[in-house]
């Protein structure tokens, strides 16, 4: 998947947390330690920011995520 504009990604954030976003992927995930949350980006470039949608990673996956 091609990376989110830098711009686009700037201004995004978790909706439960309220903490800046990375793209690792096809996803874009929170950087709360608490949450560890991440968000499906679809085919067509376009993130799913619905809490109810989100999926908590793992500690160590969280961890392991690209900065």
């Amino acid at each position: 998947m091609e990376p989110l504009a830098p711009e686009f990604l700037e201004i995004l954030v978790c909706p439960v947390s309220h903490k800046p976003l990375k793209q690792v992927g096809d996803w874009l995930v929170s950087t709360d330690a608490e949450t560890r949350l991440r968000y499906p980006i679809l085919e067509d470039g376009i993130p799913v920011m619905l809490a109810e949608e989100a999926e908590t990673m793992s500690k160590d996956d969280w961890k392991a995520a690209p900065a």
